[in-house]
């Protein structure tokens, strides 16, 4: 069946509700694999999804079977022709700088009975142990009694406001339910500048100034004073 013209703003709209849905899906059945983002990359003869995550070979399954099972799923959901889509798993480069596998993993933590405080300080130390800028873990809930409170606990430098923030700071927000309540779970990062663009973003932070090693001075030649004399003289 031919596809019917659409317009840019359907399109942009279109493509937005896939990748959210898409994301919810992966991120419900992917939480104990680590799952990380998402990224779509379409060509005009196939549409290829890149699943990012920390345990990429439970993601693959045996002999690629999970792999397969998900891409039926998602062929299936969206009405997609068969032999156009092809899910990918790629392993996140630095687990310690991705604030969605630190969120699920303090979402863990807190699952299996450790103290809130212990859980975030000890989140907070290996994100920092692992190149970070700074840090910033908020536990808001019933965390003790019957009335709710927040916990935040900061390390390092953080950025709140301004263009920067898009590049510099990666957040995750991931709720979990415990007997006594939902608590939330707020985790933001700040990247290191990277030049190479791997670990972090290329682009240097606006107040960053860098000092160039001044060049060496060629000083004039110096000539005796009678050789300057008998110059004068003719």
């Amino acid at each position: 069946m031919p596809h019917l013209p659409i317009s840019k703003k359907k399109k942009f709209v279109a493509d937005g509700v896939f990748k959210a849905e898409l994301n919810e899906f992966l991120m419900r059945e992917l939480a104990e694999e680590g799952y990380s983002g998402v990224e779509i990359r379409v060509t005009p003869s196939r549409t290829e999804i890149i699943i990012m995550a920390t345990r990429t070979q439970s993601v693959l399954g045996e002999k690629g079977r999970r792999i397969r099972e998900l891409t039926a799923v998602v062929q299936k959901r969206f009405n997609v022709p068969p032999q156009t889509l092809e899910l990918y798993a790629e392993k996140v480069a630095v687990r310690g700088l991705c604030a969605i596998a630190q969120a699920e993993s303090l979402r863990y933590k807190l699952i299996g009975g450790l103290a809130v405080r212990r859980a975030c300080y000890g989140i907070l130390r290996f994100i920092m142990e692992n190149g970070a800028k700074g840090c910033e873990v908020v536990v808001s809930g019933k965390l003790r009694g019957q009335r709710a409170k927040s916990m935040k606990f900061v390390d390092g430098l953080m950025i709140h406001s301004g263009e920067p923030t898009r590049e510099y700071v990666d957040s995750a927000t991931r709720h979990v339910l415990l007997r006594q309540g939902v608590l939330g779970i707020k985790v933001k990062i700040m990247l290191p500048w990277d030049p190479s663009g791997k670990n972090g973003p290329k682009n240097p932070l606006p107040d960053h100034v860098g000092i160039l090693t001044p060049k060496e001075e060629e000083k004039p030649p110096t000539y005796p004073m009678s050789f300057v004399r008998s110059d004068l003289a003719h």
